[in-house]
């Protein structure tokens, strides 16, 4: 039995190969880009008016005072969205212009309205009195001071949210390249497992399989469900497989019959083909038995996942999905770091994986509580909690106010640290 850390190091080293595709950036959200992208233009694409107000040359106003005050003659209006104006510009003219209007080029500043003092009248409009000196530069958005041609944009492997999509659309970049989702089929087992509603008392509702569906959009996966294989299902399971090796799909999870009992036959199935980078039994728990085998010159692997509905997710969470990122090119997750607010005691070697509640105290600190009932086959514990706390193997006694790993279970904590 190999530790957490090893385990990982595995699935690091046997990480497939995910194509390509070019996309509308508008259908980006929750994809990877597949390479850097950069800017094609300046933004803004002009120097642009940052408020409503009128503008002027900086230059005219260095000898105004109180008692030096001066009439700017009122050209016009400019909005947002008008030409630029290309008029010969004479000393001590003005022009109004709305935020967002381009600014002419023989003007550098451009006093608010608020503080727009008018002559004749109000009502009555034709200038400006300016009765100070005026600084340059003031309220001005400039040409490329967001971004300028060829700056980057969003970095290869980042998973893209809403904000990137209204970056690129408002750059004007309608297509991008991205990795391709990848592709998972599922597969329950076990005579006891079913999808009836009504069930006797030695029966099993499927609820693997749903979970695992559920998180697809989350986590960056296709789910297609092969099914619930039954405890002599053996030889569906090769020929599964071996349709598997020359499909679409790019990784097989199952779950159950990754054990030690009679039909518990995944391992030895799995074992019948040209595998590498296998290993079987993690110290960890929830979820010792978990199974893992890339297959020889494919760009394909399995995952055995315990049957037990919590311990089928822990496993999910902790292989399959750093696995997917690895695969896809995206960094590592940063755990949440969290003070613990109970003693939790382990043994030293094994890695648990610990259904928690987060939450923050009013000085702004985030606190851990690790929830009652830690036991596998606790749903109810899984339910009132909303974060895994991940202790390592290494330290046996955890004690409250100790700072701890933890990832949140039903999406990654990446779209927090993008």
């Amino acid at each position: 039995m190999i530790s957490y850390k090893q385990a990982i190091s595995k699935l690091k080293r046997s990480k497939i190969k995910i194509g390509d595709e070019v996309i509308d950036s508008i259908n980006s959200l929750g994809r990877v880009s597949a390479s850097n992208i950069f800017c094609n233009v300046n933004n803004p694409a002009a120097d642009n008016a940052a408020f409503d107000g009128f503008a002027i040359r900086s230059n005219d106003t260095k000898k105004l005072s109180k008692n030096n005050k001066k009439l700017f003659k009122i050209l016009g209006t400019i909005a947002a969205g008008d030409k630029p104006l290309k008029k010969s510009i004479k000393k001590f003219q003005t022009v109004e212009i709305m935020t967002g209007g381009i600014l002419p080029a023989s003007f550098d500043t451009i006093i608010p309205i608020e503080q727009i003092v008018f002559s004749p009248s109000k009502i009555n409009p034709q200038n400006i009195l300016i009765d100070k000196n005026i600084k340059k530069n003031q309220y001005v958005r400039f040409k490329g001071s967001d971004y300028k041609k060829s700056d980057l944009i969003i970095k290869k492997g980042t998973i893209l949210q809403s904000n990137h999509i209204l970056a690129l659309k408002t750059l004007g970049i309608n297509k991008i390249k991205v990795k391709k989702i990848p592709n998972i089929l599922f597969f329950s087992t076990g005579n006891e497992i079913t999808n009836k509603e009504k069930i006797p008392n030695w029966k099993v509702r499927n609820s693997n399989s749903y979970y695992i569906q559920s998180l697809k959009k989350n986590f960056l996966f296709n789910f297609k469900n092969g099914g619930i294989l039954k405890d002599k299902d053996e030889l569906v399971l090769k020929k599964k497989v071996q349709k598997f090796l020359n499909s679409k799909i790019d990784i097989i999870v199952t779950s159950g019959a990754v054990s030690a009992g009679k039909f518990d036959y995944i391992p030895k199935i799995i074992k019948n083909f040209k595998i590498s980078n296998y290993f079987k039994g993690v110290s960890i728990r929830p979820g010792k038995p978990i199974l893992f085998a890339k297959f020889k010159n494919k760009e394909k692997v399995v995952f055995g996942l315990p049957g037990n509905p919590i311990s089928s997710a822990a496993c999910f969470r902790f292989f399959v999905y750093p696995y997917l990122l690895e695969s896809l090119g995206i960094l590592n997750e940063k755990p949440i770091k969290g003070i613990l607010k109970n003693k939790f005691i382990k043994k030293i070697n094994f890695t648990r994986f610990v259904k928690s509640k987060i939450d923050t105290t009013k000085n702004g600190k985030i606190e851990v509580e690790v929830l009652k009932g830690q036991e596998s086959f606790r749903i109810q514990s899984f339910l009132e909690s909303n974060i895994w706390t991940l202790l390592p193997s290494g330290k046996s006694k955890f004690k409250k106010g100790d700072i701890v790993d933890c990832f949140f279970p039903n999406y990654p904590n990446i779209t927090f640290y993008s």
